[in-house]
């Protein structure tokens, strides 16, 4: 399974409390959605647009010990949501952000990485028609993109609860932002996270949010 720390980092640190139903917005091969389930008794709906990626997360959440509490859906969250009838407690995505940068090569790194087919004013719009009063919708993106994100916020009513800035490195600034969202206002806690020490390896902050899912580090 491919494995990025982007998608670690969201699954590690989203707070799972009293999600009984989550839903997993471009699941790719299914890390968040295993881990999630690792750390929670919720059900899961994983949804994943690319038939690769859709494939081998069917895979590795049938070879896994929550295959029981874990469906995978082929399926674009727009489709998805035609369909589905219900409300969830918990919405997470790693979304594909790139969508300035150069097109990937492939057809499949593509959908990956750009939001052509998925941006980010579509899934918060979905996520306000799906998401329950209480729930929250859990996201990692660039530092860049808050802004434009600040506004869809305001536009759909939501609200930050938790901020946290990701650091590469104690002399880079950070780059990315591990968000929690809700529907009501409620007190904001902001922190801070660096991944790396000078010397590659991980700082003990890193590896304190993220042991349980490293065999060794």
């Amino acid at each position: 399974m491919k494995v990025g720390v982007d998608s670690v980092l969201l699954g590690a640190w989203t707070d799972v409390s009293n999600a009984h139903k989550i839903l997993d917005v471009g699941t790719g091969t299914g890390l968040i959605a295993l881990m999630l389930t690792q750390r929670s008794q919720a059900k899961i709906i994983a949804v994943e647009i690319e038939e690769n990626a859709a494939k081998e997360a069917t895979k590795n959440v049938a070879e896994s010990i929550w295959n029981d509490r874990i469906d995978v859906n082929h399926i674009s969250f727009q489709q998805f949501l035609e369909r589905n009838t219900e409300k969830f407690d918990l919405i997470v995505s790693n979304p594909p952000y790139f969508g300035n940068s150069h097109k990937a090569a492939s057809y499949e790194r593509t959908l990956a990485r750009h939001n052509d087919n998925l941006t980010l004013k579509e899934l918060i719009q979905g996520v306000t028609k799906i998401l329950n009063p209480t729930g929250t919708l859990a996201l990692i993106i660039p530092v860049m993109e808050i802004r434009g994100l600040q506004n869809l916020l305001f536009e759909n009513r939501l609200f930050f609860r938790r901020w946290t800035e990701i650091k590469p490195k104690p002399s880079k600034p950070a780059n990315r932002v591990l968000l929690q969202i809700g529907k009501t206002p409620t007190e904001q806690y902001s922190s801070a996270l660096t991944i790396y020490n000078n010397d590659n390896s991980f700082t003990e902050a890193y590896k304190e949010l993220t042991r349980d899912f490293y065999l060794k580090f």
